[in-house]
């Protein structure tokens, strides 16, 4: 199991490890969902997920001054789609294409071109992962990319099943933990995310470990 010294306290019970792969050439930068509607005030909040902004930020600056790549997924929806409890799915309306919440939040400071992976764009099937139904994959092919540094929101649904799916194609997956949040509290017998990303083969790291400022901790 590949754990940085840095786990969240609900993963302390872990052997740690300090093999965290640091980013380089064939290295990208992977932004989930941080739109508006994933945001205090919009229909699927995060709590306290503005408190990530300025780190996110620095993880995007330091990826752009490095020229490594950064994408970036969205939920990108048709007003009818399944997901929605208007169609008898779990969730509130949002993402939907074109609306204020499908938009990124405006206080992150987004790289110019930019690569934008929209998912969830047929209305019949729910995509929780990046990888599904999109480009993702060829995206990252083309760019080369061995080792793919995720942050975003929530950890528990669109973050981590971005990871679960980097990890079967064969990707060096690293979990950014201090730049992504739950939507709902863990409980107690419920699955715990960030064991099933590290059993699938992730590591979890934080800022520190590659090289952020502590100022941003």
């Amino acid at each position: 199991m590949k754990l940085s010294k840095q786990a969240f306290p609900s993963d302390s019970s872990h052997p740690y490890s300090s093999t965290v792969p640091q980013p380089d050439q064939q290295s990208a930068l992977l932004l989930v969902d941080l739109q508006n509607d994933l945001f205090p005030g919009g229909a699927l909040a995060v709590p306290e997920a503005n408190s990530l902004i300025p780190l996110i930020n620095a993880y995007i600056k330091h990826f752009s001054r490095q020229g490594w790549p950064i994408l970036a997924t969205r939920d990108w929806h048709p007003a009818n789609h399944r997901s929605f409890t208007e169609q008898q799915g779990p969730w509130p309306a949002h993402g939907v294409q074109g609306s204020r919440g499908a938009q990124f939040h405006s206080d992150l400071v987004l790289p110019p071109g930019m690569m934008v992976i929209s998912k969830g764009t047929d209305p019949k099937k729910d995509s929780t992962s990046g990888f599904d139904g999109t480009s993702l994959a060829d995206r990252l092919e083309d760019l080369n990319v061995q080792t793919l540094y995720v942050l975003g929101l929530p950890t528990e649904h669109c973050v981590k099943h971005t990871v679960l799916d980097g990890c079967q194609r064969g990707l060096q997956v690293v979990l950014l933990t201090d730049a992504t949040k739950r939507r709902e509290p863990q409980q107690d017998g419920s699955p715990n995310a960030l064991q099933e990303m590290t059993d699938a083969g992730a590591w979890l790291a934080n800022s520190s470990d590659i090289g952020i400022p502590a100022i941003f901790h």
